[in-house]
């Protein structure tokens, strides 16, 4: 049975942008279907979609993770999880001025900061929401990076990718969570999952 994670639905991203649109209606899956869900969602989400779009999707993305991290470094951590949240956050950080500059460096524009909401009030909040939001992502990466047409920019997307992976093992471990509890990612029904946000994904810009 797939495991929701129903933290996911009180993370709030307010902003405009077809990116940001995306990036909700993954959460969206992913607090009722479980991270997974994410996959299929912006798998979906992308067909149509050139490689800025995606790699503007996937900036959103690292925006949110970057965010999560310096608001957590705010909290009162036990030292390894304070030390965790800065070494993470400065990952997000590197990715998100990778991908501007990758972006700027294709003549196109980055799309802009979003505002998010996080439900991040104590140490036990943010090792939850960490699980999620990092499990997430490698489910949203899984889904973009079949939709990439520059062999470069997949590599790039790939060398991402494989860092989020290990924090969301690390973090697993940190919580007392098996860090790999499966050799291969649960398949989910993409209909079934796009039916459950598709109210999001049909307002998006573009």
């Amino acid at each position: 049975m797939t495991q929701r994670t129903p933290s996911l639905g009180a993370v709030q991203v307010h902003g405009m942008t077809r990116s940001a649109f995306i990036l909700r209606g993954a959460l969206a899956a992913g607090a009722l279907y479980g991270a997974g869900a994410a996959s299929p969602v912006v798998r979906g989400a992308l067909a149509q979609s050139t490689d800025i779009d995606i790699l503007n999707f996937a900036l959103t993305l690292e925006y949110l993770e970057a965010e999560f991290y310096a608001r957590a470094r705010k909290l009162s951590l036990r030292t390894e999880l304070a030390e965790l949240a800065v070494d993470f956050g400065d990952d997000e950080r590197q990715h998100v001025d990778a991908l501007i500059a990758t972006i700027r460096g294709l003549e196109a524009d980055p799309e802009p900061v979003p505002s998010f909401t996080f439900p991040l009030k104590d140490e036990r909040d943010f090792l939850k929401l960490a699980v999620e939001l990092e499990d997430t992502g490698v489910s949203a990466y899984n889904g973009a990076a079949p939709r990439i047409e520059d062999k470069a920019i997949l590599a790039a997307a790939g060398s991402i990718v494989q860092v989020e992976a290990k924090h969301a093992a690390a973090i697993r471990g940190r919580a007392g969570m098996d860090p790999s509890p499966a050799a291969f990612e649960p398949t989910l029904s993409r209909e079934e999952v796009l039916k459950a946000v598709e109210p999001l994904l049909q307002t998006a810009p573009g």
